[in-house]
């Protein structure tokens, strides 16, 4: 039973093998809690969606439906918050799954609608992520992202000192993460930031500016800490970072 469940899984996760300690019983309450998930993305067929393996946690909600579009194989941890007004759409890539508790938001207020949130294939965020796109929000594939990440992509003006910064009205550029990087827990990345391909960013970071490729970045605010390539352009050892 275990081998057949670990092929199964193998089809969203084909590099995916059980750890041997685990017990029959961890397998058997595994299986009810995704058999669960998998019976809740059914739900998105009432609104003409084609569910293609879709996993939904317990109190999912999922606002303006119809600007939402998933991959194959989505998990959608309990909790989860998709709201989707917006010029754009949410988009999530095949076999990504999102945390616990975590917010996906295009636009906070219907006076200036956001742009987009574009999410990859093979992507993992973890809990208690906030993810805006009022400017836009691209992240690349193969993206493994620790629990608190947040993203800002709009800035309020504040230089009128006798008119409310509420009032002054905000600009907005927009984020992009490109493909293969890790990211650690409680990284906040702000708006006109571009990270490159392969970054790996320190838990706690606070990105402000553009960030070249194969970079290890971390502190407040971030910068870059070293390469992950050698002098003829070749990947380096890996750097460990707690996340």
């Amino acid at each position: 039973m275990k081998g057949l469940i670990e092929k199964i899984i193998q089809w969203r996760n084909p590099h995916f093998q059980f750890d041997n300690n685990l017990t029959s019983r961890m397998l058997l309450q595994m299986c009810e809690d995704y058999f669960v998930k998998f019976i809740r993305g059914f739900s998105l067929l009432g609104h003409g969606k084609l569910a293609k393996g879709l996993f939904i946690g317990k109190s999912v909600q999922l606002i303006h439906p119809q600007n939402i579009t998933f991959g194959k194989m989505v998990k959608l941890g309990d909790y989860v918050k998709l709201a989707a007004a917006g010029q754009g759409t949410i988009s999530i890539g095949n076999n990504t799954g999102i945390g616990d508790f975590s917010r996906i938001i295009i636009s906070t207020s219907y006076n200036k609608l956001g742009e987009h949130i574009t999410i990859g294939n093979q992507v993992g965020i973890g809990e208690f992520a906030y993810l805006g796109g009022a400017g836009g929000l691209s992240i690349g594939d193969e993206c493994i992202i620790g629990q608190y990440f947040s993203c800002h992509p709009e800035n309020h003006h504040f230089s009128d000192i006798d008119t409310a910064i509420r009032l002054q009205g905000t600009e907005r550029k927009g984020i992009t993460v490109g493909k293969n990087c890790w990211i650690g827990s409680k990284v906040s990345i702000l708006d006109g930031v571009e990270i490159g391909e392969s970054c790996v960013i320190a838990a706690g970071a606070v990105v402000t500016k553009s960030m070249p490729s194969f970079s290890v970045i971390g502190g407040v605010p971030a910068r870059v800490i070293k390469s992950r390539l050698d002098s003829s352009g070749k990947t380096s050892s890996p750097l460990k970072v707690v996340s």
